[in-house]
């Protein structure tokens, strides 16, 4: 058994005196941890990370899956876990990983198979998966909406969203060879009809939108739809592994 522990706190105490936060020291920690497990092959190692956050506990126990660690050259970029969100607050605190249930890894891991057979230097970029309903909470309370409309871009926590059971995703798609998103017309979380798949063909007549963005729309939507997600008439970058029944009738709600 090897371990690999100790050049990790040389490393954060580094890491601290260059003024780097928890969260960045987390997310340095884990691509190190993955890189030498790679470098040491096929030996048996004890590499022991820092506390695991209370919400990706709560997934853990939850029998979900780290995505990362299902999907060859999948991103991650929680944007919940940033301040780059529709009401500009980080609701994930430590979480960096996306979690969903395993089936629903294992069909996204298609989508990036195909995404990658077609265009090599595409690879999938994830801004949320599996959402604890207390964070649902937080983004209901805080969506600037009348309660009457607000069901249109957040789900009601008394009811539940899909992210709710780990089995919807939000992502786009990232160009390796540019170090980019593709250019979908609109930002993720965008509130407009630009973001809407079921008004592509009004956004593009009034110019709100172009072709090239609609037909990058349609990469993402292809090798999601054929690797067996839905998507959803208002949101270009969510998709669906189930219908509400279905997760209902198969997987607990992640509380």
């Amino acid at each position: 058994m090897i371990l690999v522990r100790f050049p990790f706190v040389l490393l954060v105490f580094g890491l601290i005196l260059l003024g780097c936060n928890q969260k960045e020291l987390r997310s340095i920690e884990g691509e190190l941890e993955k890189e030498i497990a790679e470098q040491l092959g096929n030996h048996e190692t004890t590499i022991q990370s820092s506390e695991i956050p209370v919400l990706e506990r709560q997934m853990i126990d939850q029998n979900l899956v780290n995505v990362e660690e299902v999907v060859p050259g999948v991103r991650v970029e929680l944007k919940y876990s940033t301040e780059d969100n529709f009401f500009g607050k980080d609701v994930y605190g430590e979480l960096i990983h996306a979690y969903l249930q395993p089936e629903v890894a294992e069909n996204l891991k298609k989508a990036q198979q195909l995404l990658q057979s077609e265009y090599p230097d595409y690879t999938l970029l994830i801004y949320d998966g599996a959402r604890p309903l207390s964070v649902q909470q937080i983004l209901w309370d805080n969506l600037d909406k009348p309660d009457s409309i607000k069901p249109l871009y957040v789900a009601d926590p008394k009811v539940g969203s899909l992210h709710n059971y780990g089995v919807a995703v939000d992502l786009t798609i990232f160009d390796t060879s540019k170090s980019e998103p593709l250019d979908m017309g609109t930002g993720y979380d965008f509130f407009g009809y630009a973001a809407y798949p079921d008004r592509e063909s009004q956004m593009l007549k009034e110019g709100v939108i172009t072709s090239a963005q609609i037909a990058n729309r349609e990469i993402l939507r292809k090798v999601m739809t054929n690797s067996g997600f839905m998507g959803i008439g208002s949101e270009w970058w969510h998709f669906n592994a189930f219908s509400r029944k279905e997760a209902g009738e198969k997987f607990q709600i992640i509380k």
